[in-house]
């Protein structure tokens, strides 16, 4: 099987990335964690901001513990677009359910009731990573996406025991409100609530930061210094490109490489990534072997105008209110099926995600933006996937309709250091006991693969 090498290419990008980060380093605080600082004068102004407020018994009665159910009354807050919960310990799940409703700026109009996903640690960094070993790292709901919003009331009810009632006995009891023996409650539940802020038209984008400089420098082969947009090759163009930069590599192969055109991506600019936010270096893999696909059960409910809001809102929750590296996933997709750089580094790269937990090593994490247990995706979105692998995988010589070999870095379906044979196009619920990507957009994944291969010119 061909495969391509992806070393030469790293050169002059590694080269631009080290110039461009060395101009500027990002304040840290003792923990050595990033600290947000002001953007410089003359530099464009990156809107975003994160509300944590703490969560405590509802009916006031401490003494009932984790046992009780926790909230936050009808409140006025500042401006936000999207709703999470949080906790102290990562390794811990919540048992229970967590609802929302939220009224609309400026209005007195209030929403139903929303569930908000609680099971969300599958999402992370691998157990051993440097990412999930800082002792920072928050366990944490998926994040919902609710709109312009300026009022918010939650809930967080405790589920019963399954050991003693049994799962849909638990639920139940959640659900109508009868008391029994209920699980606790992890400690320090905060909710966090994420203003994206406003777009910023290109014009008034102003002059490259250090670290936006050099968020972009890993790409520059593909396009202009602080380009906004990867623009789509057709296939032939896209051999032509791998030719001229990688011929070297290439001269001695007697196949010519599968690999489908490249898809157009917008970058992290060109979705306005505040990147005084994400830690400064980058993190990378030796190849990438498979794709996971999710959702990022964020809700339907989105505009595609809206995309680059929602994920800037996710962004900020996966650093702000998680405190991960960055942004857990290395690309996204919209329901108009537009195309999204995720996790910095390069989109050629091999770029260490947080996107499946024990399955981040030799893999790329795609999501989808929506939640897809009882919606259908739509074909746009189905089909952006197909196009992406078709490229992104084509790069290191992997087939989306075969099989390969991954190593387990420990979780619930496999022990630490088991090969695992899955699908080269999985869903995230191959790699981990979860419902992600949903069990529709799980059921479209046999068409991604067909059409994957068919965009490789298989």
């Amino acid at each position: 099987m061909f495969k391509i090498s992806v070393m030469r290419g790293y050169l002059f990008s590694s080269i631009a990335v080290t110039c461009a980060a060395a101009l500027a380093l990002p304040l840290a605080s003792p923990s050595g964690a990033l600290a947000e600082r002001p953007t410089a004068a003359g530099g464009p102004a990156i809107p975003g901001s994160t509300q944590s407020l703490p969560l405590a018994p509802l009916d006031g009665d401490r003494t009932l513990g984790p046992s009780a159910e926790q909230g936050l009354p009808q409140s006025d807050v500042r401006r936000f677009s999207l709703v999470g919960v949080v906790w102290d310990d990562p390794d811990t799940e919540l048992h229970g359910r967590v609802q929302v409703r939220t009224r609309a700026t400026g209005t007195s109009r209030w929403s139903d009731w929303q569930d908000i996903e609680t099971h969300n640690r599958e999402h992370s960094a691998d157990l051993d990573a440097a990412e999930r070993t800082t002792g920072r790292v928050r366990g944490s709901t998926a994040p919902l996406w609710v709109g312009d919003s300026d009022g918010v009331e939650v809930r967080v009810q405790p589920g019963l025991d399954e050991g003693a009632e049994g799962a849909e006995e638990a639920e139940a009891g959640v659900r109508s409100g009868r008391t029994g023996v209920s699980e606790p409650l992890p400690d320090g539940l905060r909710l966090e609530l994420v203003d994206p802020g406003d777009d910023p038209p290109p014009a008034s984008l102003g002059p490259l930061t250090a670290a936006s400089a050099a968020s972009s420098a890993v790409n520059s082969d593909l396009a202009p210094l602080g380009a906004t947009v990867i623009p789509a090759l057709s296939r032939r163009q896209t051999m032509e490109a791998l030719l001229a930069t990688r011929g070297e590599d290439m001269a001695d192969q007697r196949a010519q490489p599968y690999i489908g055109p490249r898809p157009r991506i917008v970058t992290r600019r060109g979705w306005r990534a505040d990147e005084k936010l994400r830690e400064r270096d980058f993190a990378y893999t030796k190849t990438v072997k498979a794709a996971f696909v999710h959702h990022t059960a964020t809700g339907n409910t989105y505009r595609c105008s809206q995309a680059s809001s929602v994920i800037r809102s996710i962004y900020r929750y996966h650093v702000k209110s998680m405190r991960w590296r960055d942004i857990g996933y290395n690309f996204l997709v919209d329901k108009c099926g537009n195309i999204y750089e995720g996790r910095a580094g390069g989109v050629t790269k091999p770029v260490m995600g947080a996107h499946t937990l024990g399955f981040n090593t030799n893999s790329m994490g795609i999501a989808v933006l929506g939640t897809f247990g009882y919606s259908r995706p739509r074909g746009a979105a189905v089909n952006a996937i197909a196009r992406l692998t078709a490229w992104k995988l084509g790069i290191y010589g992997a087939n989306p309709a075969g099989k390969t070999y991954l190593k387990s870095g420990g979780g619930n379906l496999y022990r630490k250091g088991k090969n695992v044979r899955l699908n080269v196009i999985s869903g995230h619920r191959d790699g981990f006991a979860t419902t992600c990507p949903g069990g529709r957009l799980y059921a479209k994944l046999g068409t991604a693969r067909t059409s994957s291969a068919r965009y490789q010119g298989r």
